[in-house]
């Protein structure tokens, strides 16, 4: 089984003749023997995972990395860090997703509009199975627990991924950054309930 290891920017997938895959260009070096080949668009999900990326703008390029030796991975020198998946669902902000190994299973899901402020669409990832995905964040990743009767509400900005069973909403209002008279637009958050945890970046978008 490949084994991913986060050493703060820069991600090391050690392959024994198996495989991951990663975001691609994501690699900066390798040794030993690997090879590389397009694993289309996130992989898992077939045709109409696809075709439904696409709806959703999605943007997430995965390359299948095999062999014998050790890739070096890294993105725009952004934190990583490593989260383990056991019979288990994270659902990812997908520009934030840079390597995941093989038990895991990949499915895009657009998940409504942040356009409200930025004009994207808030387009998620859900990796189910179990392994390691190894994510990016702005700034070391900083883990929310959301318990019953306490909900978590995060700026779009800041949220990375999630984990457990929680449902999420867009809570409309008032916003940290409408109050320091920053960004147009209908200001929002994002409302988190249940149990689990949310991942979030110290930095914005």
């Amino acid at each position: 089984m490949a084994t991913l290891t986060a050493d703060k920017k820069v991600l090391h997938a050690d392959l024994t003749g198996d495989s991951v895959r990663a975001a691609q260009g994501a690699m900066v070096a390798y040794t030993g023997n690997l090879s590389f080949k397009h694993a289309g668009m996130g992989g898992g999900g077939g045709f109409r995972a696809a075709v439904r990326q696409r709806v959703a703008g999605e943007s997430i390029t995965l390359m299948e990395c095999s062999g014998q030796g050790r890739a070096y991975l890294a993105k725009d020198a952004l934190d990583v860090t490593v989260v383990m998946l056991d019979n288990d669902k994270l659902t990812v902000e997908s520009e934030h997703i840079l390597a995941v190994t093989d038990g895991l299973k990949l499915d895009v899901q657009f998940a409504g509009l942040r356009g409200m402020t930025s004009g994207q669409g808030l387009a998620t990832t859900t990796v189910t199975g179990s392994g390691q995905c190894a994510i990016t964040s702005d700034g070391p990743m900083i883990p929310l627990a959301v318990s019953p009767g306490m909900p978590l509400v995060v700026d779009p900005d800041a949220y990375v991924a999630g984990t457990g069973q929680m449902s999420m909403s867009l809570v409309s209002g008032v916003t940290w950054r409408s109050l320091v008279g920053e960004g147009g637009g209908e200001p929002f958050s994002l409302r988190f309930e249940g149990q689990g945890t949310v991942y979030i970046q110290p930095a914005e978008r």
